[in-house]
């Protein structure tokens, strides 16, 4: 029995539709929105680098496909804003550190002090299978994706008349903090009185004395002119900190795979881009502080070893009460590994 022609024209139109589709959906364009509440100049800013080497990135592999409009110097509102943004949909994607522990309490594992020794072992383990094991629990969480991890880097102590070798010299000194419960527990373990001030009123609070000195990436210290009222800085490093990549979910998964492989392998190129920006910032501004009159101390390994028999203990079982303690114990076997085994 031969099918009637009426039937024929349906199964050819079928088979257009489906033919054209495919082209079609390779073909749209999508718009990202990309939002950061740091400086946009590239100069000075570690996410300025970051978000410009991702646009152009996207543009270049995606052929035009994709629009990666940047919108920086919190044009959509602080870290928090943002990444709430980005959680509800309305920006496609954000850059922030701080504030994702609001989002997600695990991410303040990589807050524990004096965790990574340097920066290659922090690459180790935030780019090997912890970092990947972390960033899928955060989807799992949030429902946002972590495309990769950048950094803030190594925190460090400024002071304004008492220079800090070992945490003996930190006893009674009131040193800023974030409004953060973590810094504010590690704070007190080295002896000192920590001291909660949003950052824009930090300089004023150094410059007027009510509090002694404060604790930032070297990058940080330069950009708020705290060398201007901190005559010394101490390179201890006490905490490292992580830059997280989010993207809304919903749009990832409007993308083709294609592209979501463009937004992944740019993603990763920034977040490289990034980290190389910063460690520059940060090799420089021992020098920028020194010739400013500031005097900088890199403490010795018996010094560093006080920093941190003092330190981790107390933040560790504050951190057990907040977040699973297998975590704790998974990023302590990951660094062990990254360094050799030691």
């Amino acid at each position: 029995m031969k099918p009637s022609s009426s039937l024929l024209s349906a199964v050819a139109f079928a088979a257009l539709l489906s033919c054209a589709g495919t082209p079609a959906l390779a073909q749209a364009k999508f718009v990202l929105k990309l939002a950061h509440s740091d400086s946009v100049d590239m100069a000075t800013s570690r996410k300025a680098v970051m978000a410009d080497t991702f646009a152009k990135e996207v543009k270049a592999r995606s052929g035009g496909r994709i629009d990666v409009q940047v919108f920086g110097a919190g044009a959509l509102g602080g870290e928090r804003e943002l990444v709430e943004g980005v959680k509800n949909g309305f920006i496609q994607a954000g850059l922030a550190s701080g504030v994702m522990a609001n989002f997600y309490p695990n991410a303040m594992v990589t807050d524990i002090p004096y965790l990574f020794p340097n920066n290659e072992v922090a690459d180790k383990v935030m780019d090997g299978p912890f970092g990947q094991k972390l960033s899928a629990d955060f989807q799992a969480a949030t429902g946002m994706h972590n495309l990769c991890f950048g950094e803030v880097g190594f925190r460090h102590f400024s002071t304004g008349k008492t220079p800090v070798h070992s945490p003996k010299d930190l006893a009674g000194l009131k040193i800023r903090v974030q409004e953060t419960p973590l810094y504010v527990t590690e704070m007190k373990a080295l002896g000192a009185q920590p001291t909660p001030i949003a950052f824009p009123e930090t300089y004023t609070a150094l410059q007027t004395g009510v509090v002694d000195g404060e604790e930032n990436p070297l990058p940080t210290i330069i950009f708020a002119k705290f060398y201007e009222v901190q005559k010394h800085v101490t390179l201890d490093g006490h905490n490292y900190g992580v830059d997280w990549f989010v993207m809304s979910d919903k749009f990832y998964k409007s993308l083709p795979a294609d592209l979501q492989k463009v937004v992944t392998d740019s993603a990763k190129s920034a977040c490289a881009a990034e980290r190389k920006a910063n460690r520059t910032f940060t090799a420089n501004g021992a020098k920028i502080l020194a010739e400013k009159g500031v005097t900088v101390y890199t403490p010795t390994a018996a010094e560093m070893g006080q920093f941190r028999a003092a330190a981790q203990p107390p933040v560790i079982d504050f951190l057990k009460t907040k977040i699973d303690p297998k975590l704790i114990d998974s990023i302590q076997a990951a660094v062990k590994q990254a360094e050799g085994g030691k």
